[in-house]
């Protein structure tokens, strides 16, 4: 049996794994790269199997860095079976279509600046008519389910606790009279979050497939996470200002819903002026909230009681929510306070991009992260502290305040990582740890072994494992490397140039300080070749 690792290894997005028996082929997750130009170059090379030859593919969730690529591997062949939650499969029939429209608008705005240059129109990755096609091979199942697949595959989906229908997907494959348990954790999520329930408990398993984005990261302030909002939305309200805030359509927008409603709805000493209005603008966030409503079967015993009481927790008095493309341009001339939650989450794509273009370069207003910003993202790069952006053709100053809430995180920190492990009766054989910056999962991977004594594996992208009588044999592959090396080359390139001007400045002062020159030399040499090594990286990606 092999397991390969073809995305979210080393990097956040892309999850996709291959699991080959002597019979059959599985996918799990099949999810789209997001973040540098580098990475996402990867959705357009061809797929490192033959889609036609993968017989089910099992997915973990619905967020598109996990499921992006389905309309592509069913346009390139496949045929066979897509396995999630009904949950899971109701999200997708939405974020799907969504995501082709985007790929269709992306190459349409190329294609017009490819024709004024004169070169050749691109396609799209694939069309929402390609989505709509993907969507007839999915079929759902509930939670706690084990389904055979044949006599050889059983599966079980269990909640991950991380979006609506999110799963943990424990796979059991029979191989010569042996049988393993391989278990893929998808996302977890955190425990005691708003709306769904807290991430089920594995007891057992022979390998382990393990998330680890924030694997080397607590998160702060979890419980003071909605008095910080509150605080940053009213103190911006109190200048007369918007805060802008960023957030995945699906998921994290329905949970900061539920939180505000639970805020001015049982808010008796809320001053009226405070009661601003709070603008879900992102038809795809709309949609899925409709959907959240529909499977309130997966939300949590709080949850479940407030709408038993008559309270719909995805609804209050001063929460509209915005479709229309013309009312969502009119938010950006109204200079009324007002909050504006808007997708994408990590600013790559959507209207956000439109409200920071117009929001950013006033002093007034604020924009808030509550969610993963992946490298190489808008988000990534405001929330570094740059102060000027390139959107939609036009630099933009970033004057506006920016903050970030950790505690809105759809994913556990490292320590409910390590608690969610503690919990196997069974533990692993092995650990393999994915969908994480190599930091984060090499620092997770430190901590597990040294606390639970199993070996764990950071693998490669496009690494393949042999699993024969528990003897590992790695294959490696060279997939992300040249990516990974021209991000680091470009931080350490920016480093030393803020070393070279922090020294120019100093030498021009004190040109007869043989030390200061001698810094000089030496960093401007290391700037002259950091600058040829990343000419060669480019020019072996291809730029």
């Amino acid at each position: 049996m092999k397991i390969e690792f073809l995305g979210a290894a080393k990097v956040v997005t892309g999850s996709n794994i291959l699991i080959s028996t002597g019979k059959y082929k599985i996918l799990l997750d099949c999810g789209l790269f997001q973040g540098s130009r580098d990475l996402e170059s990867l959705n357009y090379e061809a797929f490192p199997f033959k889609p036609s030859e993968i017989d089910f593919l099992l997915l973990s969730h619905s967020h598109i860095d996990h499921s992006g690529r389905i309309p592509k591997l069913v346009k390139e062949g496949f045929r066979g079976k897509i396995l999630c939650t009904k949950a899971t499969k109701d999200l997708a029939e939405i974020m799907l279509v969504d995501s082709g429209y985007i790929q269709e608008n992306d190459v349409e705005w190329e294609n017009r600046k490819r024709k004024r240059a004169g070169k050749p129109p691109i396609e799209p990755l694939y069309t929402a008519a390609d989505a709509e096609i993907s969507l007839r091979y999915f079929q759902s199942a509930l939670y706690q389910q084990k389904i055979a697949l044949n006599d050889d595959i059983s599966i079980r989906f269990r909640d991950a606790g991380h979006i609506l229908g999110s799963s943990i997907i424990e796979l059991w494959i029979t191989e010569r009279d042996d049988t393993v348990k391989i278990v893929f954790s998808g996302d977890i999520g955190m425990k005691n979050k708003p709306l769904i329930r807290d991430p089920e408990i594995i007891e057992e398993a022979d390998y382990l497939i393990l998330e680890s984005t924030y694997g080397n990261r607590i998160h702060e302030n979890v419980e003071e996470r909605m008095e910080k909002l509150m605080e940053i939305i009213n103190t911006t309200a109190l200048r007369g200002g918007t805060v802008i805030i960023p957030s995945f359509a699906v998921g994290r927008t329905q949970e900061l819903i539920y939180e505000l409603n639970k805020y001015y709805e049982y808010n008796d000493e809320l001053e009226n002026f405070l009661r601003i209005p709070i603008y879900v603008d992102s038809p795809m966030a709309i949609s899925a909230t409709e959907i959240f409503k529909q499977n309130s079967y997966c939300f949590d015993e709080e949850a479940k009681k407030l709408i038993l009481s008559g309270d719909n927790p995805l609804n209050f008095d001063n929460l509209y929510f915005v479709r229309d493309h013309q009312e969502s341009m009119r938010l950006n001339e109204a200079n009324y306070p007002k909050v504006i939650i808007s997708a994408s989450g990590m600013c790559t794509a959507g209207r956000i991009r439109h409200h920071l273009k117009h929001n950013l370069w006033k002093a007034k207003n604020s924009v808030v992260f509550v969610g993963y910003q992946a490298q190489g993202t808008l988000g990534r790069i405001l929330k570094d502290g740059v102060k000027k952006v390139k959107l939609l053709g036009e630099e933009i100053a970033v004057l506006a305040e920016i903050h970030s809430i950790e505690g809105f995180s759809g994913h556990g920190d490292q320590k409910d990582l390590l608690s969610w492990i503690a919990g196997f009766r069974k533990k692993p054989r092995r650990i393999f740890l994915v969908h994480g910056e190599e930091d984060a999962s090499t620092t997770l991977s430190q901590l597990i072994t040294s606390k639970y004594g199993i070996p764990t594996i950071v693998p490669n992208m496009g690494y393949t494992f042999q699993l024969e009588n528990d003897i590992l044999k790695a294959y490696s592959g060279e997939i992300l490397e040249p990516i990974q090396r021209k991000e680091n080359i470009q931080k350490e390139l920016q480093r030393v140039y803020d070393q070279f001007e922090s020294l120019v400045t100093k030498t021009n002062r004190f040109m007869d300080d043989e030390v200061l020159q001698k810094d000089y030399d030496k960093i401007k040499n290391k700037l002259l070749e950091l600058q040829r090594e990343l000419l060669d990286v480019s020019m072996l990606l291809g730029d």
